[in-house]
């Protein structure tokens, strides 16, 4: 691959990764909560991806198996932003998303079974001193225990999806993938809101303010970003993207404690275990650059 390529594709990935940090500040400031939240952003993304594919006329009939994949992806996206956004408000953002640095773990153990690739130590290395860097958090951040099982629980899907995502990248549009999944998404919570009764008039009772917030998070944080984040998939590992997705608490962090303000100062202790995280992000990707160079001289 082109060295301005692949470059090109490390600042895309960089880009969302900062979108996705603000889509959990969005999430706390919108009044409307976890299930209903995402069932809003899903509906009004897939709309976007319906807009864009009709637009763009690209081919969107699948076959019925792949369509059956498709929509058990989309059932763990939607659980994964469900879990997400419960974390955020039983705890706050910069838990939740200092909790999300799990994914690499996770990553390094499930991706080369997925690939069926051998499993490279030094994944596994980084992945462990990030879970080190969480547990250092977990100790002085007891108080926020519920939050972070809720958290790690919707990081591990989200790994499971990536993963999947990975593969199905390989032979559909980005945009027709995203599209299925957010609508399939949006049956599996309907279902779930139908059972508790939530489809009533103030359902659909939504101030002036989050409507904006649930456009902005509906379009730029999820049509767009997932969609990017799907297409970048093709020129990077989903490896490579689930650890660089460890910058989402460190650009999250800095928002929240801007945006959101007093509520979002955390001990010492969290702080050094969010350094513990980035450090390792740029590690991995000095030694990845280190191998790709000693690839090429070879």
């Amino acid at each position: 691959m082109p060295k301005d390529n692949l470059l090109k594709s490390y600042l895309n990935l960089h880009l969302i990764v900062f979108i996705w940090g603000f889509t959990a500040v969005l999430g706390d400031l919108i009044t409307v909560k976890e299930a209903s939240l995402v069932w809003y952003r899903m509906l009004i993304a897939g709309i976007f991806m319906l807009l864009y594919v009709i637009i763009t006329k690209k081919p969107w009939k699948l076959p019925v198996k792949s369509f059956a994949h498709l929509i058990g992806v989309g059932f763990l996206i939607a659980l994964h932003w469900l879990f997400f956004f419960k974390a955020i408000n039983v705890s706050n953002v910069s838990i939740t998303l200092a909790v999300f640095s799990t994914g690499a773990f996770f990553a390094s153990i499930l991706e080369p079974i997925f690939f069926n690739r051998k499993m490279l130590w030094y994944e596994v290395f980084f992945g462990l001193i990030i879970i080190g860097g969480l547990f250092m958090i977990m100790q002085v951040e007891t108080n926020y225990l519920e939050g972070m099982l809720y958290a790690l629980l919707s990081v591990f899907i989200g790994v499971t999806f990536t993963l999947f995502n990975g593969k199905l990248i390989q032979r559909y549009d980005p945009s027709v993938i995203t599209l299925y999944e957010f609508f399939a998404g949006v049956i599996l919570i309907s279902g779930y809101l139908l059972y508790e009764g939530a489809f009533e008039p103030k359902f659909f009772q939504v101030s002036g303010d989050d409507w904006i917030l649930i456009v902005l998070l509906s379009s730029v944080c999820t049509a767009y970003a997932f969609t990017a984040s799907v297409n970048v998939m093709k020129k990077l590992t989903p490896y490579t993207v689930m650890l660089t997705t460890n910058m989402e608490p460190v650009y999250g962090i800095i928002l929240a404690y801007f945006i959101l303000g007093g509520k979002e100062k955390m001990s010492a202790g969290f702080y050094i275990g969010a350094l513990i995280i980035l450090g390792t992000v740029i590690l991995n990707g000095i030694l990845k650059n280190y191998q790709r160079q000693k690839n090429k001289e070879s």
